[in-house]
């Protein structure tokens, strides 16, 4: 019987084109994936990105909140790389790979049904990376389009695009060699009509270019949006209908009418601790109340609780009246101390309110730059800031985890708004790790860390080019549109409020912005007024608190760090320091006592916590790849005599011969006559042969001597 073949066929195929900043974009839905609630094979010039979302057919039981999840997954093979990794396969994600799921969370979140408890799972395979087409973009305009034709409840689509600044010019998706030379890295996604993210970094950019490019992004994206509402038009699915989280409504509306003025006064307190015991004392007078009505009152008041305190810290706020009897535009106390920790190498302590952040700096040598297998360009890091959020910061009893993805977000957005005032390697020739320890929380504890990591750096002696401060702004809306913005948002705010709009900055311009949002976008009215209030805050932070704690990073780094020489070398030359098998350099190692780190380029960075252990190896290593120049005088030691000459030792193991004609202006009959084996003779270089063989002369020497008295021993 013979085997019989179908060709498969794709009836349902659809391809979909556009134009993107020059580049072409291509959305191919139905081909691949075909069980997945929606999918699309995603081509942004060369970058080609498998997008899949899918959600359960019924809600996970026993949850209060919306479970969903975003990885975006790096295959090496996109770069045609091969994983480092022992087992020679993708493992855990790496911290870009992290941060882009976060991004395309935060973007797609706001728009799910508040009370949707189904599961959703947004899976973006990079599969083929163009180093001048971003895969998060392409990532992000795959998921909105999928999400957006899917069976799935969302109220998109958005967009996305990255922006760069280049000589003066805002550029829309930058190429490679454009991102090289931008002084912007944003990215921002948006929805026709509101911008839903936004996530830069920037070298000290003014807050009006950077609100520039935020508007000319969104008014780019526009043209995605309508491509994926043709998508929806033309083969759009109707969306599920699904059980909605269960909500006691009548009590809920019993216990506010009841318990309203008690529950004012639980909330009108500074002080976290506080108002958690208050609160608490309030749902036990719920219970005295209502619990014989309603025995089965106690699954539903983590919402109760939520909805309860975000009525009344919304209603207060468009009052102009805060939890803690604040302005809009006051910051909590502040409070700012180096020197915290002895023995570390930089230490910071920065408080605002009761929210409090230990950061400390240590140095190292080059050698401890991170090395990076990822599909992205960069391949080691220099400066690398890690942030920890320990549950006693919060009050709660729970033992220590591995870092989730909150907080090596939080760490990077730190590291991001520092990375432009880290000096170059030239200046200071260091690998830099900064560590932020939150240990105490009550709201934007990622500004309290790039404000605490700024003082650790300048206490650990790091020439930064200007102290960085952060600070965030919140966001309430009446049901007319109206609007109310606000300084330093604590936990409560954040937690009800509907904006979470971090920007970090120096004096000259902001270095980063992270937006978080719970609505479903921001007019360019409210990131207008955001930038506004945030420099005047930051501003206010550098001069009252942060620059009286320490003016300017201290001279020297701390007598606990690696002390560090740098010299350059012939690079033909490395081989010889680093000899056979490396035995060279691990000699110099062993009799120094100096680390030492050797780059390509022919560049050597000497370390030790002693700084005579660095002269002694920079001595060896110059004694190493010593070469002398014809026409210099040297001042050597006789080693050898023969009948013809005298050998003098210009450097340990670098001989040179001086010919009996050349010891002296007359006719010597005998070496001896003139020099003896343990003199110390100045020689100038004659000649050096085809051998690399040395000639020198002392006639010439004590003649040039005799003309220059002021060469000296």
């Amino acid at each position: 019987m013979s085997t019989v073949i179908t060709h498969k066929q794709f009836p349902n195929r659809k391809v979909y084109e556009m134009d993107l900043a020059g580049r072409p974009l291509k959305l191919e839905i139905g081909k691949v994936a075909e069980l997945a609630n929606a999918s699309a094979m995603v081509t942004y010039g060369e970058t080609t990105v498998l997008v899949a979302v899918t959600a359960s057919a019924r809600p996970r039981d026993g949850i209060d909140f919306f479970p969903l999840s975003v990885d975006f997954e790096e295959k090496l093979y996109a770069v045609g790389r091969i994983p480092g990794s022992f087992m020679r396969r993708e493992g855990q994600p790496s911290l870009p790979a992290v941060l882009a799921s976060r991004v395309i969370d935060r973007s797609i979140r706001p728009l799910f049904p508040y009370d949707f408890r189904n599961d959703v799972v947004v899976t973006c395979t990079v599969m083929s990376v163009d180093r001048d087409c971003s895969p998060e973009v392409t990532a992000m305009i795959g998921v909105s389009a999928c999400l957006a034709f899917s069976d799935i409840p969302w109220v998109g689509p958005i967009g996305c695009l990255e922006v760069g600044y280049v000589d003066g010019q805002i550029v829309m998706n930058p190429n490679q060699e454009q991102r090289h030379n931008s002084k912007l890295d944003l990215t921002v996604a948006a929805s026709q009509e509101k911008v839903i993210m936004i996530e830069a970094g920037a070298s000290e950019l003014p807050d009006d270019i950077m609100y520039d490019a935020i508007v000319k992004a969104h008014e780019e994206i526009k043209a995605q949006v309508a491509l994926i509402n043709r998508i929806v038009a033309e083969i759009g699915r109707e969306k599920m209908t699904y059980d909605h989280a269960d909500f006691n409504q009548e009590l809920f509306d019993k216990i506010v009418a009841a318990t309203m003025d008690e529950a004012k006064a639980a909330m009108d307190t500074d002080d976290k601790n506080v108002r958690e015991t208050r609160w608490n004392a309030l749902i036990d007078h719920w219970h005295e109340l209502f619990l014989e009505e309603y025995p089965d009152m106690d699954k539903y008041l983590e919402e109760i609780t939520y909805k309860f305190q975000k009525k009344i810290v919304k209603a207060w706020l468009l009052e102009g009246h805060r939890v803690d009897g604040r302005a809009k535009n006051e910051i909590r106390p502040l409070a700012a101390e180096v020197g915290v920790l002895p023995r570390v190498h930089g230490s910071g302590l920065f408080t605002r309110g009761q929210t409090q952040v230990l950061s400390i700096c240590t140095l190292n040598t080059l050698s401890a730059n991170q090395k990076l297998d990822t599909i992205w360009e960069d391949t080691e890091k220099r400066y690398m800031h890690h942030y920890n959020f320990p549950s006693y910061s919060v009050g709660e009893a729970r033992g220590a985890r591995s870092t989730n993805r909150r907080e090596k977000g939080h760490g990077a957005l730190a590291e991001r708004a520092l990375d432009p005032v880290i000096p170059s390697v030239d200046e200071f020739p260091y690998a830099i790790r900064v560590v932020s320890e939150v240990v105490s929380s009550n709201g934007s504890t990622s500004q309290g860390s790039i404000c605490g990591s700024t003082l650790a750096l300048m206490d650990a002696g790091v020439p930064i080019k200007a102290p960085v401060a952060g600070i965030s702004c919140g966001l309430i809306q009446d049901d007319d549109g109206g609007f109310t913005t606000f300084i330093d948002i604590q936990g409560v705010e954040d937690f009800h409020g509907e904006m979470d709009f971090k920007v970090a900055g120096t004096k000259a311009g902001i270095t980063a912005i992270q937006m978080d949002i719970k609505n479903d976008g921001l007019s360019h009215a409210i990131i207008k007024e955001a930038l506004e209030i945030t420099k005047d805050a930051r501003f206010a932070i550098l001069d009252e608190i942060m620059l009286p704690c320490i003016s300017a990073p201290r001279s020297e780094v701390s007598k606990y760090a690696p002390k560090m020489i740098t010299m350059k070398i012939d690079s033909d030359k490395i081989r010889e320091v680093i000899g056979k098998g490396g035995s060279v350099i691990q000699k110099i190692t062993a009799e120094s006592g100096a680390q030492i780190d050797i780059e390509d380029d022919g560049t050597i960075h000497i370390a030790s916590p002693d700084s005579a252990a660095c002269d002694v190896a920079k001595k060896m290593i110059e004694t190493i790849v010593f070469v002398p120049e014809v026409g210099s005088l040297y001042y050597g030691k006789v080693v050898r005599i023969m009948t013809f000459g005298a050998f003098v030792e210009l450097a340990p193991g670098k001989d040179g011969m001086v010919h009996i004609s050349k010891l002296a202006d007359h006719r010597v009959e005998k070496v001896e006559d003139v020099v003896n084996i343990g003199d110390m003779i100045w020689v100038k270089v004659t000649e050096i042969d085809e051998k690399g063989r040395v000639n020198l002369s002392y006639k010439d020497a004590l003649k040039e001597m005799k003309d220059n008295p002021g060469i000296k021993k």
